[in-house]
């Protein structure tokens, strides 16, 4: 505990602190990432702009559609609340560090009882009581408590605005992974039905062999498996868009049932994302920073709960004038005024202020604790990308050499099977295995854009500062609720 060694002057002026000298939880941050991959090698911009990051995928509609989250999310606008009642918080308690000033009037008319103890004759029983007059009240921080309350919520509403971030890098993100999986479900869609296109012309080159009788029916019914299944897929990838659709509307604030996305089959590039230094993780991550500035408002909640074993002094002036009615209520002979400090010292409480101390010790432990797990997960989840975006690309290079072996075996089957050579099942198989290719190929580059998306939620945005994302999602929430957008 900190001791109060200056005179009884400066402590009224200054006052003493009995919160911990705040330190920033220590977390063992690493030298390099473990996964390399070509994300290494790039340098971190970190002045550029942080807030437009999918500008990188180079697709308009997926530019405007983030612009609407700012404007539009319900829940965006919900947590721009939240960092406004915390920075009103702050206001509050600042007010402590002042002087509070009252003033107060009456006019009242009175009758008293006939039968009220030790009532005298020359007492009336009717009166008037008018009264205007005003208090003012100061309390001597010595012990620190206001000063520490005013800290803590200054902190609070720190982490509140780094909430506010983590909420709309979040709902960018999710918004980028939604749209990315739209669009891959557009181009499975455009697969299935050249799919479909093609194996309706399979099917009738072997109904056209079995009228000539050089197939069997048995490959007819083939064709058909093969025909109706793809239709079957092509149909449930269909609903699978529709669901996604409707996630993007409410992500926009728009009923889903006011909003669709047309089907457009687009080349989404995997942009590069320069990973940086893992220590500047801890400054880019808006949960990190929101888990730090908690551990700091517990610390200076110490101070607040070890204060209360001091007295609690205020120095307070009141006057006024009063009398009973009639002329000359304004004058010296009717005003009255005190003036005197004020002290209260609890002598028993039970051991009330005890645990309190005792709680705001393990809070502040809790809170180390919570920001420690917070940073580990952060690198955990920076890691798991950087090993998707390396691993993933080396399978997707893997894969389309795997679709192009498959087009060249399914036109041999084909050409085999027109000729006589082998029957319709090689072919079925061929088939089977080129449209199992390709749609792994496109489910590749999704995960690949996936990942791309989870980097940047991992690392925090973009490359510029961590404090830009909370004024900027504050504005844009206020926007919202006045019916403008930046």
């Amino acid at each position: 505990m900190i001791r109060c060694t200056a005179p009884l002057l400066l402590a009224m002026l200054g006052g003493c602190s009995f919160a911990p000298p705040y330190k920033s939880p220590i977390v063992d941050t690493p030298d390099t990432y473990k996964e390399a991959g070509p994300w290494q090698a790039a340098a971190p911009a970190d002045r550029a702009d942080r807030g437009d990051w999918w500008r990188d995928y180079g697709d308009t509609a997926l530019n405007e559609l983030e612009a609407r989250v700012d404007s539009a999310n319900p829940d965006l606008a919900a947590a721009a609340d939240r960092y406004e009642q915390a920075r009103a918080y702050v206001a509050e308690t600042r007010a402590g560090l002042f002087p509070q000033v009252d003033a107060q009037a009456l006019a009242t008319r009175n009758r008293q009882s006939d039968n009220r103890p030790l009532r005298s004759s020359t007492q009336p029983d009717e009166y008037r009581d008018n009264l205007v007059g005003a208090q003012i009240g100061y309390e001597l921080d010595l012990w620190g408590r206001v000063r520490n309350r005013v800290a803590a919520g200054q902190a609070d509403a720190q982490a509140t605005a780094a909430d506010l971030a983590s909420v709309r890098l979040s709902l960018h993100a999710e918004l980028a992974d939604d749209y990315i999986t739209l669009r891959g479900l557009d181009a499975q869609a455009k697969l299935l039905a050249d799919t479909v296109a093609a194996y309706g012309e399979a099917l009738t080159l072997t109904q056209n062999r079995f009228k000539g009788g050089v197939a069997s029916e048995l490959d007819v019914a083939h064709a058909h498996t093969q025909l109706d299944t793809a239709r079957a897929e092509a149909t449930d990838v269909q609903a699978q868009r529709a669901l996604y659709e409707h996630a993007i509307a409410s992500m926009v604030g728009t009923p889903a049932s006011k909003f669709s996305l047309a089907p457009l089959v687009v080349e989404l590039p995997v942009p590069a994302i320069p990973a940086g230094l893992p220590s500047t993780l801890l400054e880019r991550r808006p949960d990190v920073a929101a888990a730090e500035r908690r551990a700091a408002a517990a610390n200076a909640e110490i101070g607040i709960a070890r204060a209360a074993f001091f007295p609690s002094i205020t120095l307070t002036a009141s006057g006024g004038y009063e009398n009973t009615g009639g002329a000359g209520w304004l004058t010296a002979p009717n005003s009255f005024w005190s003036i005197g400090p004020h002290a209260l010292l609890t002598l028993f409480d039970a051991g009330r202020r005890q645990a309190e101390v005792r709680r705001a010790h393990a809070a502040f432990d809790e809170a180390n604790e919570k920001y420690r797990s917070t940073t580990l997960v952060a690198f955990q989840q920076v890691e798991d990308n950087l090993a998707l975006l390396h691993l993933l690309g080396e399978e997707a290079r893997d894969e389309d050499a795997a679709v192009v072996a498959a087009q060249r075996t399914l036109a041999l089957a084909l050409d085999r099977y027109r000729n006589g050579a082998v029957n319709y099942l090689e072919v079925v198989e061929a088939q089977t295995a080129e449209l199992q290719a390709q749609r792994t190929a496109l489910h590749l580059l999704d995960r690949r854009l996936e990942a791309s998306v989870g980097l940047i939620r991992a690392l925090g945005g973009g490359w510029g500062d961590t404090e830009s994302g909370a004024p900027d999602s504050a504005k844009s929430a206020q926007a919202m609720r006045s019916g403008k957008t930046d």
